[in-house]
């Protein structure tokens, strides 16, 4: 018995119906499945995605990674994705030469606030997962009062001081830096801290830090992952 095989004819009807599945409205032109695009989307919305809170986003991504890496890669921007923390994230494509491309993303600086929660974020989220803990909590008291401890002295706006201080709680917070808790006092702490922060990184802010605090100031050029001083890229959106 003969084997059979596809015909040039069976292939096209096959890349056809393929073609179909992907038309999502009148006109579209789109090759990407529906996930697909949600995903992209979802990729170019937020800071960054994770198996443990976008799972059929990560699920999406993990068998299209170099489709979407192309999609992003076509808007001057690269793909990151840490397999062992299960995060990705989008940043800026640079070349070779150093040349900066037109991008989506703006710059976003840190207020003082923030920086130091990340870093205190950092720290204590290294520690405990060094002693074996796979959640880090933090309380809410905790976060006030550490940012409380780098005011300089002359600072006696305490409560407008520690206003700005749960502002930026607030902003990490929408950013995934802190995830909620059933206890409303009490946040934890995402893995991506340790992605998005690296030693090298973390170094560098904690000198800046104590260089104001001291009056002292250190190179100013503290990059982030993107370069610039004390930045991250943003969605312009």
């Amino acid at each position: 018995m003969s084997e059979q095989w596809d015909t040039p004819q069976d292939d096209d009807k096959w890349r056809e119906e393929e073609r179909l599945e992907s038309v999502l409205f009148e006109g579209d032109e789109g090759t990407l499945t529906a996930a697909q695009r949600k995903l992209l989307v979802a990729l170019m919305k937020q800071r960054y995605l994770s198996a443990e809170q976008h799972p059929a986003d990560w699920q999406t991504l993990m068998g299209s990674a170099p489709l979407i890496k192309s999609r992003l890669n076509d808007m001057f921007l690269d793909l990151h994705i840490d397999r062992t923390h299960e995060v990705a994230f989008k940043r800026p494509a640079r070349s070779e030469s150093g040349e900066r491309f037109p991008t989506l993303l703006h710059d976003y600086a840190y207020s003082r606030e923030e920086t130091i929660l990340l870093v205190l974020l950092r720290q204590r989220f290294s520690s405990e997962r060094a002693g074996g803990r796979d959640n880090v909590l933090i309380d809410h008291d905790e976060l006030i009062e550490s940012v409380a401890n780098f005011r300089p002295g002359h600072a006696t706006d305490r409560s407008g001081d520690n206003n700005k201080t749960a502002k930026a709680i607030d902003n990490l917070r929408k950013a995934q830096f802190l995830h909620k808790t059933a206890d409303a006092t009490r946040y934890r702490i995402s893995p991506v801290i340790e992605v998005l922060l690296p030693y090298e990184r973390l170094a560098e802010l904690l000198e800046w830090l104590v260089s104001r605090n001291t009056g002292v100031e250190a190179d100013p050029d503290t990059p982030n992952e993107d370069g610039d001083e004390n930045e991250e890229q943003e969605d312009e959106a």
